[in-house]
């Protein structure tokens, strides 16, 4: 079984087109969210974390003069690139895959107003993958993981597992989506949208805030394809299904639980070993709600734990990759952001919420996700000094 090295990070979002610039906005408590006008046909403002649509369009105009693009995917590319950069790896050799996460892809293409500027099957999920292929002219079709929230985490544990097993050398995983009306509405249908900043874990939560963004990280049995390598391997991880609810979270947390224990075992550690927990928190009710029933289950209710929604909304298929990248950034680190917007306890079991910077050892980190479904995932991940 060969070990699985993180090479190398990029997020695309409100707060910069950079994990670097993304990190440091963070540090300084800058959040993306804010009051804007939701996509049409709604009229009222929502709190939402959307990308500058000016700002985007300089930034791809500086790699590619094609106008044929969607959002979703020049937001892909341009993280892909960034990726990249400074690294040796071969992305058109039989080696090299790309694994691509993302609930809704090009839901945005239904709308009246845009459905005729592109061919009808954009809207496909694996009309993605084909665009992204002949981007960068890759051997093999990229994979599309949409397994609602935890795409992201989902795509990066399967990517772990394809470069163990040794089916391929080096594997990038990009995840991306957009507040789009789709998407708004949706949400908006189950009364599960704030209408104020969210507030992941605290006794006065009522909702999610939407955002939009995309992360994307390379993994390779072979850390020396690149000189900016972080020093971080990834252990393994598991993913459960609690069957509960077409959308409702399990009452008792035992599919989340079922996730970690699993993923600890593959990992040949203990709760005890966890140093930061990244945890979900979507600040609905139920969600955090069952959180903290799994961390009392897996014996972590008092491990340093943080959420990050409150910077950058959830980004649905794009959480997964970057809440893990900014939890990577906190180990390497050695610091706990703020959970921002948590004030007060108000979950039925203990969590240990950080909601000021909190400077502390960490070897070993553990993000879970958690979607629509009954989806759970939970990764390990260690710095590897």
């Amino acid at each position: 079984m060969k070990d699985v090295f993180i090479i190398s990070d990029a997020i695309v979002s409100p707060l910069g087109f950079t994990s670097e610039e993304n990190y440091l906005n963070l540090q300084k408590g800058i959040s993306g969210i804010r009051k804007r006008k939701p996509p049409t046909p709604f009229t009222d403002s929502l709190y939402l974390s959307t990308m500058e649509e000016e700002l985007l369009e300089e930034k791809f105009r500086s790699i590619s003069k094609n106008k044929n693009y969607t959002k979703i995917e020049k937001l892909l590319i341009l993280s892909i690139i960034e990726t990249l950069k400074g690294t040796s790896v071969d992305i058109k050799s039989n080696n090299f895959l790309m694994i691509l996460s993302t609930t809704k892809g090009n839901i945005d293409l239904l709308e009246e107003t845009k459905k005729n500027n592109f061919p009808e099957n954009r809207v496909y999920l694996w009309s993605i993958a084909l665009i992204i292929q002949n981007y960068f002219g890759t051997a093999h079709t990229p994979l599309i993981i949409s397994n609602a929230c935890i795409s992201g985490v989902n795509a990066l544990i399967c990517a772990g597992r394809l470069i163990r097993d040794g089916l391929y050398q080096h594997i990038l995983v990009a995840g991306a989506d957009i507040v789009s009306p789709f998407v708004v509405s949706g949400f908006q249908s189950f009364k599960a949208i704030s209408e104020r900043p969210c507030k992941p874990f605290d006794k006065n939560r009522n909702g999610i805030n939407l955002g939009e963004g995309c992360g994307a990280i390379l993994l390779s049995a072979d850390k020396t394809v690149s000189q900016k390598n972080e020093n971080i391997k990834m252990l393994g991880g598991a993913i459960s299904n609690d069957a509960n609810h077409i959308s409702g979270p399990s009452r008792t947390g035992d599919g989340l639980y079922l996730a970690i224990s699993n993923a600890l075992k593959v990992s040949n550690i203990t709760s005890d070993d966890i140093h930061y927990l990244n945890a979900h928190g979507t600040a609905t009710l139920y969600n955090d709600e069952m959180e903290s029933k799994a961390f009392h289950l897996a014996g972590l209710s008092n491990t340093p734990m943080n959420g990050i929604k409150g910077f950058y909304g959830h980004t649905l298929g794009a959480a997964g990759l970057i809440e893990t990248i900014i939890a990577m950034k906190c180990m390497l680190s050695n610091e706990i952001l703020p959970t921002l917007g948590f004030e007060e306890p108000g979950t039925p079991e203990k969590v240990n919420v950080s909601n000021h910077f909190l400077k502390t050892d960490i070897h070993y980190l553990l993000k879970t996700a958690s979607g629509f479904g009954g989806g759970n995932a939970a990764l390990i991940m260690e710095k590897n000094v």
